[in-house]
C-alpha cells in the first residue's frame, strides 16, 4: 500500500502527532460494490494506525460484486465485516457500523478511497484536545468534476448552512470523528447521513471542522449524481422543521391551520355578501395550494412517527446477515497464533 496515497503528498496539511496514542477507536467503513478499493483502503487504514488501539467496523451495503469477499480474504483480529441483506443504503449502513463499534471514539470514512485515512489520527488528537464532540472533515482541495459534483455540492452547502444555520464548509464529506456518545445521539436512518452535522447540532454536540485530504476515484463508479437533488431538498426540508418545531409542533401546525381557517371563513364571508363574481378559479387554486401545504405536512409528520416507531421500539431500519470477525487468540507455547474466524448471524429486525 506504499505510495497509493502518495498522489498529494505535498499537500501535508497535519504536523506529525504523538505516537502511542492509547485511545480505542472504531474506524466504520460503509461499503457497496468496492471490490478494487477494499485491499488499498484496508492496507492503508492499517498503516496509518499501526500504533492506535483501533478496530475496522466494515459494513457491505449489499454489494453485488467481490467486496464481501475480499474482505475475507484480509480477515484479522481487528477487522469486523458486517453484512447486509440487501442494499439499505450509506445512512443506515453507517448507522449499523456505529451500533456494532466499540470504540471509544468512531470515525467514518468513505469506502472509496477519496478520503485519506492519513487525516484520521490528526482529527483524533484534535478530538480529544479540544473535547469536541464531533470533528467534520471538509475537502480543502476538492478533486471532483466541476459541473456535476462541486458546483451542485457547494449550492447545497450554501442552502443548508442558510436554512438551518449550522456554518460547516463541507457537509458531504464523510471523514468525520465522533465521540461514541455523540454518535449514538444522531439517530441515523433514512437518507440523513448528510445532514449528520445538522444532527450533532439538535443534540447539542459540540462541533468543529478541519481540512482534510482529497483524491480521485481510482477504481469503481460514483455512487452519487444530480438524481439525489430533489431527495437532498425533501432531507433538508425535514432538517429545518427538526431544528425548529420537532418539540413545538403547534406553533407551525397551528399557525399555518389558524391562517388557512381565518382565510377560509373570510372566503366565505365574501361569497354569502357577493362581494365578487366569478371565484371557480379562485377556488379551485386555494384547494390546490391547501391540498400541497396538506402534504408536505403529513410527510413531516409521517417522519417523525417513523423515526418514533424505531428509536421507540428499539427496531433498526436495515437487517444484517452476518457479522464476520476475528476474536484475538491466546497465542500458544511455541508463540503462534492461532487463526480462526468467527462468524455471527443476527436475528433479522424488522
Amino acid at each position: 500500500m506504499e505510495g497509493f496515497f502518495d498522489l498529494h503528498a505535498s499537500y501535508d496539511l497535519f504536523p506529525e502527532i504523538r505516537k502511542n496514542h492509547g485511545c480505542q477507536l472504531s474506524i466504520v467503513i460503509p461499503l457497496f460494490n468496492e471490490q478494487d478499493n477494499v485491499p488499498h483502503l484496508l492496507d492503508a487504514v492499517r498503516d496509518t494506525m499501526k500504533n492506535f488501539d483501533y478496530e475496522i467496523v466494515a459494513v457491505d451495503d449489499g454489494s453485488t460484486d467481490n467486496t464481501v469477499k475480499m474482505l475475507k480474504q484480509a480477515s484479522d483480529e481487528r477487522l469486523k465485516v458486517i453484512v447486509m441483506t440487501r442494499n439499505f443504503g450509506q445512512t443506515n449502513a453507517m448507522a449499523a457500523g456505529i451500533t456494532h463499534a466499540s470504540g471509544e471514539y468512531i470515525v467514518t470514512l468513505d469506502g472509496d478511497l477519496q478520503n485519506d485515512p492519513a487525516d484520521i489520527p490528526a482529527m483524533l488528537d484534535h478530538a480529544r484536545s479540544g473535547h469536541w464532540d464531533i470533528v467534520a472533515g471538509y475537502r480543502a482541495n476538492r478533486l471532483d468534476g466541476w459541473l456535476l459534483r462541486k458546483l451542485p455540492s457547494r449550492m447545497a452547502n450554501a442552502m443548508i448552512r442558510n436554512l438551518t444555520g449550522v456554518h460547516l464548509r463541507d457537509y458531504g464529506c464523510t471523514l468525520k470523528v465522533f465521540r461514541r456518545e455523540a454518535a449514538e445521539r444522531l439517530g441515523l436512518y433514512g437518507e440523513l447521513h448528510r445532514f449528520i452535522p445538522v444532527l450533532g447540532n439538535i443534540t447539542g454536540a459540540r462541533m468543529t471542522e478541519v481540512p482534510v485530504r482529497h483524491h480521485r476515484r481510482r477504481f469503481g463508479k460514483s455512487k452519487y449524481g444530480l438524481g439525489r437533488t430533489t431527495r437532498v431538498l425533501g432531507d433538508l426540508l425535514l432538517m429545518v422543521y427538526m431544528q425548529r418545531w420537532m418539540k413545538k409542533p403547534m406553533h407551525l401546525f397551528g399557525a399555518w391551520g389558524g391562517s388557512f381557517l381565518v382565510a377560509g371563513i373570510l372566503l366565505l364571508l365574501w361569497q354569502l355578501f357577493h362581494l365578487f363574481s366569478g371565484t371557480t378559479g379562485t377556488l379551485a387554486g386555494l384547494a390546490l395550494a391547501l391540498t400541497g401545504i396538506v402534504i408536505v405536512l403529513m410527510g413531516l409528520i409521517a417522519e417523525m412517527l417513523m423515526r418514533s416507531y424505531y428509536e421507540g421500539s428499539g427496531k433498526t431500519p436495515y437487517t444484517i446477515r452476518e457479522i464476520i470477525e476475528r476474536p484475538v487468540e491466546p497465542t500458544t507455547r511455541n508463540g503462534h497464533t492461532p487463526k480462526q474466524e468467527r462468524r455471527t448471524s443476527e436475528p433479522v429486525r424488522s
